[in-house]
């Protein structure tokens, strides 16, 4: 389409740079017609939403800064344990219960920005939580409150993969999916300079709230910013009550052998994506709980967002299933320098050298985390997207029940023992990607 403005030209000139699309004949593959001519604008609304949730997780996340501000305000060690599985739980298990719903809508949209606005509420009252209650209800509040921040993100998962399958080409996704993370690294990147430098002294309690608003404020734009996408009106009959969406998930397992091996190597790579924060709590004690500590770890994060995403999203849109191998080969990876740095020579175990266990297991979540969901937003069937998603989502979230069971292990056995089995699990799930078909063949098998 010819620009008919200077704003459509910069807009189609943006569109073009970030998404290496030159063609004057823009391919629209696996999206209705009348969306072509809209993808440029569609693609930077995209961005610009991604940037703003992939910063907003890093600075109110249950890695490192949810943590911390349970840690600072003295509330019991348990409960900290319990924020990477009510992540996983609430976001992934009830999918079920809405994907049918979300079906119903012509527009999907509006169920992610409905999605976005309730999580900037919830983190508000986190905040409110942390400043009125004593240790322990503030410790339980907040993680009831994050686990209904959970749940608000598994909807939106599956109205984003939804719309983004009936608003961008394919082969185009996995790289918006990398240019999102890479900008919002470039953001995280440039917040923990921001933590480090002039932060480092302050009180640890005031500026991990401060983040926490801050974040709360980029979960608001972002819905803005989805809510401006001009998505295609889309069939809304097939709705679904869950018994029935559960009925027809488990028959799609049954009946599709390749998604029933993405479904395996999936929850096999959830060890990569549980693992962060164990390291954390171990990256705690060498580094400190000051905040310039946390500074050091959000600008190792935002790092492997921006080595990472360009890769990967190159990659993703030629064999995403080769993605997932790497992805897992690269949290073994970091395990086995973890291990090497615990257990080897004491020059080994310095601060700046642990960072880059950081580094690689960040890669390697970035890889998992872009990989699967450019694979079945290209290996699914338009007509049943919502039903592909929640259906693996729900069953990693059950999954999460189990991993939440890793801190026992490192309880009893030790963080030696506990990274031996989640590099075993890496490369077992790394196994399974192999095993995976491409993304175009896993309904042909």
């Amino acid at each position: 389409m010819a620009p008919t403005s200077q704003t459509d030209d910069v807009v189609e000139r943006s569109y073009r740079i970030l998404s290496g699309d030159d063609s004057d004949e823009r391919s629209c593959e696996a999206i209705p017609d009348s969306a072509c001519s809209d993808v440029p604008g569609n693609y930077l609304l995209n961005i610009g939403n991604g940037a703003a949730t992939k910063l907003a997780e890093q600075l109110a996340g249950p890695n490192l800064v949810l943590p911390w501000l349970l840690s600072a305000l003295g509330t019991p060690a348990a409960l900290v344990g319990f924020l990477m599985p009510a992540k996983q739980i609430g976001s992934l298990a009830p999918q079920l219960l809405v994907s049918g719903q979300i079906r119903r809508l012509a527009r999907r949209k509006w169920a992610w920005v409905g999605a976005g606005l309730s999580q900037a509420a919830l983190l508000l009252l986190i905040v409110v939580a942390a400043l009125v209650l004593p240790p322990l209800a503030a410790g339980l509040a907040i993680l009831l409150l994050f686990l209904l921040f959970a749940v608000c993100s598994g909807v939106g998962s599956v109205a984003f993969q939804d719309v983004t399958g009936k608003t961008i080409p394919k082969g185009r996704r996995g790289r918006l999916l990398s240019v999102r993370a890479a900008i919002g690294g470039v953001l995280t990147l440039a917040a923990g300079a921001v933590l480090h430098v002039f932060f480092g002294d302050a009180d640890g309690i005031g500026v991990y709230l401060a983040l926490v608003l801050i974040a709360a404020g980029l979960w608001a734009i972002a819905a803005f910013l989805f809510l401006l996408l001009d998505e295609t009106a889309g069939a809304t009959d097939g709705g679904r009550n869950p018994v029935d969406e559960l009925r027809h998930g488990l028959a799609v397992t049954r009946d599709v052998p390749g998604y029933r091996r993405y479904i395996i190597t999936r929850g096999l790579l959830l060890s990569v994506e549980l693992a962060m924060p164990f390291y954390a709590l171990h990256g705690e004690n060498v580094f400190g709980g000051e905040v310039a500590a946390l500074g050091i770890f959000v600008i190792t994060l935002g790092l492997a967002s921006v080595v990472s995403s360009p890769f990967w999203g190159y990659f993703s849109d030629r064999s995403s299933r080769t993605v997932l191998m790497l992805s897992g080969l690269f949290g073994a990876l970091a395990g086995v320098m973890a291990l090497i740095i615990a257990l080897g020579p004491e020059v080994l175990q310095q601060a700046w050298i642990y960072t880059s266990v950081f580094l690689v297991l960040g890669i390697a979540e970035a890889g998992v985390r872009l990989g699967r969901k450019t694979y079945l937003v290209d290996a699914a069937p338009s007509s049943e997207r919502p039903l592909y998603v929640a259906f693996s989502n729900t069953s990693t979230g059950l999954l999460a029940v189990a991993g939440g069971g890793l801190g026992f292990i490192a309880q009893f056995y030790g963080t030696d023992t506990l990274v031996a089995v989640l590099i075993l699990l890496a490369l077992a799930g790394t196994a399974a990607a192999w095993r995976m078909p491409e993304a175009e063949r896993m309904m042909a098998q």
